[in-house]
C-alpha cells in the first residue's frame, strides 16, 4: 500500500548535481554541492569534490551562491480552509467594523453563485468599536443569503439568518448565541452545513491553491488536521487522493476522533489517516474565552468563566490506551492549563493501564500547548509527547499588550508557549502554522520562535529551524526525514539568502556569529525586520513541485 504521505510517483530516474552554493547539512557543515539520485540524497559535499560526479549525472544545477536545505514541514494545517481563506473572504487585517462589513458585502457581490458565503480572520481585538457584527448587519451585507464567517482562531463563528436556516435544530445546541459567535456543538453544526455546501470541484481548487502555496513557500510536507467536527471524511481523502496523484507537498492526515475499540482504529486507518490526533478538542481557545482554564479569564466579566472542557482524564486515557494498543498515534488539541493538566492525566493512567513503555513509543502528540506548566512539561518528557506547536500565535497574540495578556493578564500570559522550557525537558517539538489561523509562513515560525516576546522562551534559530524540518517529519515516525545527508529523501528547497550566521538565544553572549570555525552549519539572519529568504525551487522526493520564474 502506497504511504498517504508520499508524493505522486512517475518520471524518469535522474540524477541531479546542484553546486556552487550551500547547503545546509549536519554531514558537513561546509558543503557546498549535492548530488541526488533518483528521491534520494546521494552525496553532500565540497566544490572541489563535485567535480568528479560532473560527467556522470543527468543535470548540473549552478546554485549561484543559493543555499539549499531540507524542505520544511508544517505540522499543523487545515488544507481546505486555507485555500479557502486565500481565494475567498479574508477579513484578516480589517481595521474596523465597517471595513469589514464592506468587503463581506463585496465578496457576496463577487460570488453570486456561491450555495454559501464562507470567510475567516475577523478579530475585534483591535477594531475601536470592540465589537462583532450583528446578524442583522451580517444579513444586511449579504443580502440574505448563508454566510459562515469564522473568528481568526476558527473557534468561533458568526453566521448569517440564511445560514441558521440550513441546520435544523441549531438554536438548541451547546454554544447557541443568539446574536453573537457560535461556539461549540452550535459552531461545530454550523460548520459542517457550510462545507458540506461545497461542491468537490470547489474543495479540491482550494486543496490546490493551499499545496501550491505551501510548495511556494518551500514547505514539502504538510500535516493536515481533520475531523468530524473540522472537515469531513470526504475532505480528507479527497486531499489524500489528491496529493498522491498530482505533485505536490506530501500530505499526513489526522483525524479527530476518539478511539475505544480496535474496530474504531480501524475506520481511522480506512479513512487513510496516519492517526486518532490532530484537533481532537480538549478545549477550544484563549482568543474565544473557549481554551479551559484552571482560574478564570480577566477580560469576561464574569468570576467564573473558566472556559469549555471538552475531554476529562478519563476519556484522554480511553483514547491513548485505545490507540497505544492498535499501534495508532493519539493526540489532542489542548491551549489552556486545565486542558493540558486533563490530557498529561488521561497519557499518565493510560500508561499504567498498558505500560509507559509503548505509550513512549507511540509518539502521542498534543496540539498547540500554550498554556504549560512545570507539572505538565514534565509529564510531556515522561511519556515522549511531541508538542505540536505554533511560534506564530505568540508573534499575533504575544507581549505585555497583546490578547493573550487582555484574555489572562500580563503575568498568566507571560507564561505562554515556553518553548525554551520544552527543549531544556527534551520535550520533541515540531513546529506549524494552524493555517488559515495563522498564515503560511515557515522562516516566519522560525523567526517568531527565536524571537519570542517573552525572552526567557527563545531557543535558537537552529532549534526552531530542526523542530519546523526533522521535528515534523520525526513527529509523523518518518525518522530518515528533515535532514540532507546520504540516503534520506530528496525533500529540499533551494533559497536565496543573505548572509548566513548561527544564532544563539541567550541574550547575555553575542546573539550572532559568522565564524565558520564554529563547525555549526549557518542559516539566514532571521532578525526582526529584515528580509526573509525566498524559496526558488521545492523539490520533493526528487520532483520539483516549485520553481520561482525568472528565480
Amino acid at each position: 500500500m502506497n504511504d498517504p504521505a508520499s508524493p505522486p510517483a512517475g518520471g524518469p530516474h535522474r540524477t541531479v548535481l546542484l553546486r556552487g552554493g550551500t547547503v545546509h547539512s549536519p554531514a558537513d557543515p561546509f558543503a557546498t554541492a549535492m548530488v541526488v539520485d533518483g528521491d534520494r540524497i546521494a552525496w553532500v559535499g565540497s566544490e572541489g569534490a563535485a567535480d568528479s560526479f560532473a560527467d556522470g549525472v543527468d543535470e548540473v544545477v549552478q546554485l549561484a551562491g543559493a543555499l539549499v536545505t531540507p524542505a520544511f514541514t508544517d505540522a499543523h494545517v487545515h488544507t481546505t480552509a486555507t485555500g479557502l481563506a486565500r481565494t475567498g473572504l479574508d477579513l484578516g487585517g480589517c481595521r474596523g467594523l465597517t471595513e469589514a462589513l464592506d468587503r463581506v458585502g463585496a465578496h457576496a457581490a463577487a460570488r453570486p453563485g456561491d450555495r454559501v458565503l464562507l470567510g475567516t480572520g475577523w478579530d475585534t481585538t483591535e477594531w475601536p468599536e470592540q465589537r462583532h457584527p450583528t446578524r442583522a448587519e451580517l444579513d444586511r451585507a449579504t443580502g440574505g443569503r448563508p454566510l459562515y464567517l469564522t473568528r481568526v482562531d476558527v473557534h468561533s463563528a458568526l453566521v448569517s439568518s440564511a445560514l441558521l436556516d440550513l441546520v435544523p435544530g441549531l438554536a438548541g445546541l451547546p454554544g447557541y448565541a443568539p446574536d453573537g459567535p457560535l461556539t461549540g456543538e452550535a459552531h461545530h453544526a454550523a460548520r459542517r452545513a457550510a462545507y458540506g455546501a461545497l461542491t468537490p470541484g470547489q474543495r479540491a481548487d482550494a486543496q490546490r491553491a493551499a499545496l501550491r502555496h505551501a510548495a511556494e513557500l518551500g514547505v514539502g510536507a504538510v500535516h493536515e488536521c481533520a475531523g468530524p467536527d473540522i472537515s469531513g471524511e470526504e475532505d480528507l481523502t479527497g486531499l489524500l487522493r489528491l496529493a498522491a496523484e498530482e505533485p505536490g507537498p506530501r500530505v499526513t492526515g489526522y483525524w479527530a476522533e476518539l478511539v475505544t475499540s480496535a474496530k474504531d482504529a480501524a475506520r481511522v486507518r480506512e479513512l487513510g489517516a496516519h492517526g486518532a490526533a490532530g484537533d481532537l478538542f480538549a478545549d477550544g481557545s484563549l482568543g474565544s474565552r473557549t481554551a479551559a482554564l484552571h482560574a478564570p479569564y480577566a477580560d469576561d466579566g464574569s468570576p467564573e468563566h473558566c472556559g469549555t472542557a471538552h475531554l476529562d482524564a478519563g476519556a484522554v486515557a480511553a483514547h491513548v490506551a485505545a490507540c497505544t494498543e492498535a499501534g495508532l498515534q493519539a493526540g489532542f488539541h489542548a491551549i489552556g492549563d486545565a486542558a493540558l493538566t486533563a490530557v498529561t492525566d488521561g497519557v499518565r493512567a493510560a500508561a499504567e493501564r498498558v505500560g509507559p513503555e509503548r505509550v513512549r513509543a507511540a509518539r502521542h502528540r498534543v496540539e498547540h500547548a500554550e498554556m504549560l506548566t512545570p507539572a505538565t512539561i514534565a509529564a510531556f518528557a515522561d511519556f515522549a509527547l511531541t508538542a505540536s506547536v505554533q511560534p506564530g500565535f505568540d508573534a499575533a497574540w504575544g507581549g505585555e499588550d497583546g490578547m493573550y495578556a487582555r484574555r489572562l493578564g500580563a503575568e498568566r500570559a507571560r507564561t505562554l508557549n515556553p518553548y525554551a522550557d520544552l527543549l531544556r525537558a527534551g520535550v520533541p517539538l515540531a513546529l506549524g502554522s494552524d493555517s488559515p489561523v495563522t498564515p503560511l509562513g515557515p522562516w516566519e515560525a522560525v523567526r517568531a520562535a527565536a524571537f519570542h516576546r517573552t525572552p526567557a522562551h527563545r531557543i535558537s534559530a537552529r532549534a526552531a529551524f530542526t523542530a519546523h524540518t526533522r521535528g515534523g517529519r520525526r513527529a509523523a515516525g518518518h525518522d530518515d526525514s528533515g535532514v540532507l545527508v546520504p540516503g534520506t529523501p530528496a525533500d529540499y528547497a533551494v533559497w536565496r539568502a543573505g548572509e548566513l550566521v548561527v544564532q544563539a538565544p541567550d541574550t547575555r553572549v553575542a546573539n550572532w556569529s559568522t565564524d565558520p570555525r564554529s563547525g555549526t552549519p549557518g542559516l539566514p539572519d532571521l532578525t526582526p525586520g529584515g528580509q526573509l529568504p525566498v524559496c526558488l525551487r521545492t523539490v520533493v522526493a526528487g520532483r520539483t513541485v516549485f520553481a520561482r520564474p525568472n528565480g
